[in-house]
């Protein structure tokens, strides 16, 4: 473990509490994004913002799109002094638990950015070793990633994001392409046929083994629909396929999944918050109630998906969905006494369960799963707008 010397706290610290206030060319005045980011960095030093694992990972990903954005250098610094943390100078991870799920893959995409912004050799080493793990890591029959090994013979929506955007983008980067094209359309196919429901949308997870208690004894498949694994997916395939090559022949498989899956997504939007159920199938269920991160994701792959082209929405239809999921989203952020945000309503991590285990599900206050969601919708909103 290292910790660069090219963090200042102090400047850091002075950038947090400057938050910026200023205007962006988006369906509302405030830039959420700075805010949010400020306010997070104000709360946590890089240190304690969390350990290496997907929401982290997530996090600090939306930080970055928000860096690029506006130029601060305060925000990449953070997030490189946060990475440091978990490498030598030869660029070896050094994690707890190493390469053993999905979810410890997420954060490679850390490293991708880190070495095209500084060029140095200690980031593209790690994430050659977060793609090396692939070559041995467990699959289905059927060549579907498992969620961990601890979690034998079981994939869960969730683990489409934590893997195949990386190995899309780092194909990209370092000439790799003919794997991990094939490799991430495979997997957002295999996923898709297991999960995907009559309705278009997907059950959270499957068992091939049929030995969970949440498996059906005869399909695998968990009972319930959850907003927040199909918010994974959803988002999943749209950054796939902005990398993906044009002329990759199963290119066109993987839109029929998202046409169908954003198509099937935005009936279920709740008219009165703009938001989504927790039990997305199941709006009337009681106990039921309109969850923030999956609204967001969301919110995220149907604009992407209107704004690159990927499904048709020459009514304007779709675009009606975002701006009031949206405004839905913006709903749930407040500012306290101090001025830093708050987003609520959040759910905590959740594995696979009965239609109790979701509704009970905790939810926090600005856990890391919700605020970078937000900031990525928020990013890609003001992209949109833009063009």
């Amino acid at each position: 473990m290292r910790l660069h010397n090219i963090y200042s706290l102090a400047a850091a610290a002075q950038a947090s509490h400057a938050l910026s206030h200023r205007s962006v060319t988006a369906p509302n005045e405030t830039d959420w994004s700075t805010r949010i980011v400020e306010s997070t960095m104000e709360r946590h030093d890089y240190q304690n913002i969390g350990p290496w694992e997907y929401t982290t990972g997530l996090y600090l990903l939306a930080q970055y799109q928000v860096y690029k954005r506006t130029g601060n250098p305060a925000y990449l610094s953070y997030i490189r002094a946060w990475a440091d943390q978990f490498i030598d100078d030869n660029g070896n991870l050094d994690l707890e638990h190493g390469l053993d799920s999905l979810d410890s893959m997420q954060s490679g995409n850390i490293m991708l950015v880190l070495h095209d912004e500084f060029h140095l050799e200690e980031y593209y080493n790690a994430s050659v070793q977060i793609r090396n793990r692939i070559d041995s890591y467990p699959r289905l029959d059927d060549g579907a990633f498992w969620h961990s090994t601890q979690f034998e013979h079981q994939l869960w929506a969730d683990g489409t994001f934590m893997v195949n955007p990386f190995l899309a983008r780092f194909g990209a980067a370092y000439d790799d392409r003919e794997y991990t094209d094939e490799e991430t359309t495979s997997q957002l196919i295999a996923y898709g046929k297991h999960l995907v429901a009559d309705n278009g949308l997907l059950q959270h997870a499957y068992d091939e083994a049929r030995s969970q208690p949440w498996a059906d004894p005869e399909t695998g498949l968990s009972e319930e629909q959850w907003c927040r694994a199909m918010g994974w997916y959803g988002m999943a395939m749209t950054d796939v396929l902005q990398v993906l090559q044009e002329d990759h022949p199963r290119r066109e498989e993987v839109l029929a999944i998202l046409q169908r899956f954003v198509n099937s997504v935005w009936s279920y939007q709740d008219p009165s918050s703009g938001l989504w159920f927790q039990v997305v199938n199941k709006p009337n269920q009681e106990g039921n109630w309109v969850e923030t991160s999956c609204s967001a994701m969301f919110i995220h792959t149907i604009s992407t998906s209107v704004q690159q082209g990927y499904v048709d929405d020459s009514s304007g239809s779709l675009r009606q969905v975002v701006q009031r999921g949206y405004a839905g989203v913006l709903e749930r952020i407040t500012v306290d006494d101090e001025g830093l945000t708050d987003v609520h309503d959040i759910c905590v991590g959740t594995g696979p369960g009965d239609l109790q285990w979701y509704l009970e599900r905790p939810t926090e206050t600005n856990d890391l799963h919700g605020l970078g969601a937000v900031i990525l919708m928020n990013e890609q909103i003001i992209r949109s707008s833009q063009e």
